[in-house]
């Protein structure tokens, strides 16, 4: 098989950059802590019909969290080469900016002035942080930040009386059509 270039033998990439030991503690668990973080705040929402649901709070907690990683590794890259301002922080404040622009798109105004998708649109924003705040080598801080917030709004929907793990399925916006017998048939 013809290669663009050729490794030198015994040549391991992954481990010429970070070893294991960093590969978990700045890579894999930060990701496994935001899917399952932002998976269930993003469950919560779908299930009670919102415009965001899984998919959203997944993509945007797990992007957050690879740009963080990068800007990390870049800062680390400028310090380990001897520069001496390194500017490798101001990637966050984009992607904290850029966000906002995504909850704005959530929030929206009805025909009778009442403000919808505020909850919503908070919660698209703490996918970022959190994927910032895990990016960013905060691994206890992260956890404790995103237990307590799932743990909030998974307790709220508890005590109004919704199982946030269950779609409810009359309040959503496009309800599923049942299958009419008769047509089958035909």
């Amino acid at each position: 098989m013809k290669t663009l270039f050729e490794l030198p033998d015994g040549f391991n990439m992954i481990e010429s950059f970070l070893s294991w030991e960093q590969w978990l503690y700045m890579v894999i668990i930060p990701a496994l802590v935001v899917v399952v973080i932002t998976f269930l705040i993003g469950l919560e929402r779908q299930n009670v019909g919102k415009a965001a649901g899984i998919s959203s709070h997944v993509l945007v907690g797990v992007s957050a969290l690879m740009i963080s990683i990068i800007q990390r590794l870049v800062y680390l890259q400028e310090i380990t080469n001897g520069v001496e301002s390194p500017q490798g922080q101001r990637i966050i404040a984009q992607v904290v900016a850029g966000i906002g622009f995504i909850g704005a798109g959530v929030i929206m105004k009805d025909s009778n002035n009442i403000i919808h998708g505020i909850t919503t649109a908070s919660t698209i924003w703490f996918s970022a942080l959190l994927g910032i705040v895990l990016g960013m080598g905060f691994l206890f801080e992260g956890i404790v930040f995103g237990v307590f917030v799932a743990g909030f709004i998974i307790l709220r929907d508890v005590r109004r009386g919704i199982n946030p793990f269950v779609p409810v399925i009359d309040d959503m916006k496009y309800k599923p059509t049942p299958i009419d017998d008769d047509m089958k048939d035909s």
